[in-house]
């Protein structure tokens, strides 16, 4: 049997062989390069971004019912960004993120970070996976209910997936033997998945069961140093609101199973949130109506006002927790005396999915989504002629502008595409970025090839069209803001 075999792999060998185009040698005994043959199917990869090639698929299939538990609430949020291929359902409550949701979340996280940076935040990453001995240390593991999502791992031992990091965080300071008064306060956050087994979720990124949230955790030396911590971190969220141009609320609101003795609450107002809010018109006082009577009409800060009721989204919420946990798991610092004394904690969190739909829900029209500026996936899209009309010429021209606003507006770069659809109408390419949501977009034509070049440019968040010189258009986008 071992010849037969030794001479079906010489066979096979020998095919293999000659079948091979093996490089030849130059005389220092290397491989040359062998020259490939010109090829019609070849194509000159451009470093100019091409819609064609970007994976923003508005075909994808399951949108409907089908992709819906019975009975789910959808919104406009959640049906603009299915049909525009943001995002797509993968089971109840979880969604895939597409290429520009991915982009537009990254620029909200940058956005994020330059906040907490600018309070003294420091990021960290814990594990998703949560001990189950933590959460009963702090008796939340029957408090929490049917929110956890719990396993077990082979050994039997009990897990949770966190939903927040209250206990995992304390016990990472408390493993801190020798930390200084000196060193507080101390404010570390991280930008994870979260996960909440949600009952009915609903409303596309709004209420999911799998979702990104910023969450921080302060130590201070002191109840008075906490409540400064709080200040700034509030003030930190409002700042972040302002940059993203959303009407922030800041609202009373109630401490739940996190626990602490002061809570607030960052509403977006919209027609579709959850949440029932009580707003004076005689001054700045909002609360959660969980806070206080549902029925009061009178203002309980400024009391002549009158308390107006309306809703809103939640995407931010803060807590002043005391010694709660640091007690429970024993986190101290040595104080001026040289003794221990437990911190007092606070925990900060922001919904990043949660901002980028109720964004989009606020902001949008029926038809069309808008963006904050400042985290639109792509700040710009370039329309050129369509191929065989009278002005097809000017499609060279639209190339040329593409790579004039990188060359000349650093802030740009990677920030401009070019849609190359050029078999498709003008019109149907100009529906397509008002779905999307660019900022701007450029239209090349007639005008473009004008002794004095013309272009038209429309501001989707308004709807307006001017008409500016390549210098114009250099000033107006040379003001874009980008992250």
């Amino acid at each position: 049997m071992e010849p037969v075999m030794r001479q079906v792999r010489q066979r096979v060998f020998h095919r293999l062989h000659r079948a091979l185009i093996l490089p030849k040698r130059n005389h220092s005994g290397c491989a040359e390069k062998a020259a490939a043959p010109p090829s019609t199917h070849s194509r000159r990869i451009k470093p100019t971004l091409l819609v064609s090639r970007l994976y923003q698929p508005s075909n994808l299939h399951d949108f409907g019912q089908d992709s819906r538990l019975p009975g789910e609430m959808t919104c406009k949020s959640q049906r603009l960004m299915q049909q525009a291929g943001l995002i797509h359902p993968s089971n109840p409550g979880c969604y895939y993120y597409l290429p520009a949701t991915v982009r537009s979340m990254e620029k909200l996280v940058r956005v994020i970070d330059q906040e907490m940076h600018g309070i003294g935040g420091q990021k960290l990453d814990m594990p998703s996976l949560c001990s189950a001995d933590l959460w009963k240390t702090s008796e939340r593991w029957d408090l929490m209910g049917k929110e956890l999502f719990r396993l077990k791992d082979r050994h039997g031992a009990d897990y949770c997936l966190g939903p927040t990091h209250e206990e995992a965080v304390t016990t990472l300071v408390a493993h801190q033997a020798n930390l200084s008064y000196k060193q507080l306060p101390l404010l570390l956050y991280q930008i994870t998945r979260k996960f909440r087994d949600e009952p009915k979720p609903k409303f596309g990124l709004l209420r999911g069961r799998e979702f990104y949230m910023k969450d921080m955790y302060s130590f201070d030396v002191s109840e008075e140093a906490a409540y400064e911590t709080y200040e700034s971190v509030c003030s930190a969220y409002t700042q972040l609101f302002t940059r993203l141009g959303l009407r922030c609320v800041q609202v009373q609101a109630d401490t739940g199973n996190i626990g602490g003795k002061l809570s607030h609450e960052f509403q977006l107002p919209a027609d579709i949130g959850e949440d029932r809010l009580l707003v004076c018109g005689g001054c700045s006082f909002s609360a959660n109506v969980e806070t206080l009577a549902s029925d009061r009409t009178d203002c309980p800060q400024c009391k002549t006002g009158t308390l107006v009721e309306s809703k809103g989204i939640e995407v931010g919420h803060t807590f002043y927790l005391g010694k709660k946990y640091s007690h429970i798991f024993n986190a101290t610092f040595s104080n001026a005396q040289n003794k221990q004394s437990v911190a007092e904690m606070g925990c900060f969190g922001l919904g990043v999915t949660r901002i980028l739909a109720a964004a989009i829900e606020v902001m949008s029209t029926e038809e069309g989504i808008r963006w904050p500026g400042l985290i639109a996936p792509y700040q710009v899209c370039v329309l050129p002629p369509k191929k065989g009309s009278k002005v097809d010429e000017a499609a060279v021209l639209a190339e040329e502008l593409v790579h004039t606003l990188g060359e000349n507006l650093p802030g740009l770069r990677g920030e401009v595409v070019l849609d190359d659809r050029t078999q498709m109408t003008i019109g149907k390419r100009l529906k397509d970025a008002g779905s999307l949501g660019y900022p701007y977009v450029i239209v090349v034509g007639q005008g473009a090839l004008e002794e004095t070049p013309r272009f038209e440019v429309i501001f989707q968040q308004t709807g307006e069209t001017m008409f500016l010189s390549k210098d114009g258009l250099l000033d107006l986008l040379g003001r874009v803001e980008t992250v």
